[in-house]
């Protein structure tokens, strides 16, 4: 029998689904759905046959069967079940708030931008996801408890995405304060799926107006042949950056395979993802509303702080993990603190607006708004980045934990680090370090102008250290000045770093 915990990623449940190291099974998916129904009975109060549960995946090759058998578990608990087939991540959240869809609780197949190989469940109550520690609750009753072993409630197919998508055309509209039937006439959108679920988000794009030509990888499938469904990946960016120019588009969108996350590029097939895209969002949310303070991961750029400044708001960085950026603004506005955005420099973006929803197409739209509008006025979206300072250097090294007890032996590289950057001269602690340490760098007789982060991966036994410079040669003068602290920790393998810097 497999170790459940083995299974557990942050928020999520997730694992290799096909092949001989299969560890997400339909068995497994039997046993997790049944656990979801004993762990969500004792969370509500409710006797199984009194819930209602949602169930959707993206599309990859084993979504449907470990639907299936996540499905059968709930169901031969007595809850109902409502299978929504092909569906997105934030698809399934939202069905919790609409009138005639309101379950008790959704679960998402995906494994999100992972290879084809894996799988995983994402859950969600109409509070939002669940936590770390749901998640370890509901894989603890899993490797306990067997199926029940009975014959089952019908399992009820029903279409939840017309509805969601009617939504998005709804925020189009609103955004662009008109009720014409074609309000993106004009503007050329090309859209990359990556072969995920997202294809239907061009279709919705042909029915405003848009011209959509040069949009590709729309079919679901779940071997992703053409490229890694990933905003973050260069070879996916690569690809709808040539897509863009040889169609000559004004724009160009990308999700990974359940539509949490999003990118774009411009008409010049320039990127903007990572922190150009946080400034982008940043911009449109604090020109409508100066003020605001905007919570991102903890890897953003100097350049981004000051960007956001200049447009009137707050930079405040937080820890790595989707639910943590989302978490804390859902904090800062319940102490008063105008919030209006959570996002991550992965793509992950959650809007105020939207519920705090981690949504990607949400995100796209009103990206989208923004440059019909502009472009209405002679203008491009991405003239809103203009001032934006970008670093000259940028790394990003991972450094392997091999101690059997990674996050010890994590915490003391971090620790150690730490305590040389106390007094060592030319570095100065980030005041507003709030995960691992950032240190800022005096370079080359400059002050402040690098700096270098290292923390404790969100889900693997992993140390990543990112750095930035704004002067040439400063990313190799930290990486060297932080190898020879670190020489003196135990359990790491600092080949990478050392690679890198050979």
């Amino acid at each position: 029998m497999i170790d459940y915990q083995t299974l557990k990623s942050g928020t999520d449940i997730r694992g290799c689904a096909m092949g001989e190291n299969a560890v997400l099974t339909k068995e497994t998916a039997l046993c997790i759905g049944g656990a979801f129904i004993t762990w969500l009975s004792e969370r509500t109060g409710k006797n199984p046959e009194q819930l209602t549960v949602a169930i959707g995946r993206d599309s990859r090759l084993t979504g449907q069967e470990l639907l299936a058998a996540c499905a059968e578990g709930m169901a031969r608990c007595g809850a109902l079940v409502w299978d929504y087939g092909m569906c997105t991540t934030p698809a399934m959240y939202m069905s919790l708030l609409t009138e005639g869809f309101k379950a008790d609780a959704s679960i998402m197949v995906t494994a999100s931008h992972h290879p084809s190989d894996r799988n995983g469940f994402k859950f969600f109550l109409p509070q939002g996801g669940v936590s770390s520690t749901d998640v370890t609750m509901i894989l603890q009753v899993a490797q306990t408890t067997a199926p029940v072993a009975c014959p089952h409630r019908p399992i009820e197919k029903r279409e939840f995405l017309p509805v969601y998508v009617g939504q998005l055309e709804e925020r189009m509209r609103s955004g662009l304060e008109t009720d014409v039937a074609c309000p993106l006439l004009g503007l050329h959108v090309v859209v990359d799926a990556g072969n995920g679920a997202g294809g239907f988000y061009e279709a919705m794009l042909r029915e405003l107006g848009a011209w959509t030509e040069g949009s590709q990888f729309l079919d679901p499938d779940g071997r992703f042949p053409n490229h890694i469904p990933n905003p973050e990946n260069p070879e996916a960016m690569a690809s709808l950056s040539a897509a863009v120019k040889k169609a000559g588009a004004d724009i160009g969108v990308i999700f990974d395979a359940d539509c949490d996350r999003a990118a774009i590029v411009d008409r010049n097939g320039r990127e903007i993802n990572r922190n150009r895209l946080i400034a982008l969002i940043s911009a449109i949310l604090l020109d409508k509303k100066p003020g605001g303070t905007i919570v991102t991961d903890s890897v953003t750029s100097s350049g981004l702080a000051q960007f956001i400044a200049e447009w009137g708001g707050v930079h405040y960085r937080y820890k790595r993990g989707y639910r943590n950026v989302i978490d804390e603004a859902i904090r800062l506005n319940e102490a008063g603190i105008d919030c209006p955005l959570a996002i991550e420099t992965s793509g992950h973006a959650a809007l105020r607006e939207n519920h705090f929803l981690d949504d990607g197409m949400y995100l796209v739209t009103v990206l989208l708004v923004e440059a019909m509008r502009l472009k209405q006025e002679g203008k491009e979206l991405s003239s809103l980045l203009d001032g934006l300072r970008e670093p000259v250097e940028s790394a990003e090294v991972r450094l392997r934990i091999t101690a059997k007890d990674f996050r010890d032996a994590g915490r003391l590289a971090i620790e150690r680090v730490m305590d040389h950057a106390a007094f060592a001269e030319g570095w100065h602690i980030a005041p507003d370090n709030r995960e691992g340490v950032r240190i800022n760098f005096d370079l080359q007789e400059g002050l402040d102008n690098g700096w270098a982060l290292l923390r404790l991966s969100v889900h693997d036994p992993v140390l990543p250290l990112n750095a930035e410079s704004d002067v040439a040669g400063g990313v190799r003068i930290m990486l060297q000045q932080l190898l020879k602290v670190l020489e003196e920790a135990d359990g790491l393998d600092l080949t990478p770093l050392r690679e890198y810097l050979q």
